[in-house]
Parts: structure tokens; sequence; C-alpha cells
């Protein structure tokens, strides 16, 4: 069915789509969720500081 370098490049295929596949979930679940909340909180901060210093203003 198969010859042993048609196997070897079968196993390589499957490797990267696995490395892929766990890849993309770990990005989606993690990766991405955590760079949107940092950016909220960070732009929270910046609102609240620009807040604070109108008030000190006026």
């Amino acid at each position: 069915m198969f010859e042993f370098d048609q196997y070897l490049g079968f196993l390589a295929f499957l490797t990267i789509l696995t490395i892929g596949f766990w890849l993309m979930i770990f990005l989606l679940t993690f990766v991405v969720p955590y760079w949107i909340i940092g950016a909220n909180i960070e732009n929270f901060k910046m609102w609240r500081e620009s807040k604070r210093k109108a008030r000190e203003e006026a």
C-alpha cells in the first residue's frame, strides 16, 4: 500500500497538522483572551487616570 518514504511523508503531514491544530486551540483559548482582557484593563487604567487628572484640574 505505502512505500516507506510515503509512510514517512504521511507521518510528517499528520504531525504538522496535529501541531497546527493544538497551536490554534491554544491561541484561541488562552493567548487571544489574555491579550483582549489585558488591553481592556490597560484602557480602563488610562481612562481612570485621565478622569482623575480632569477632576484635579477643575
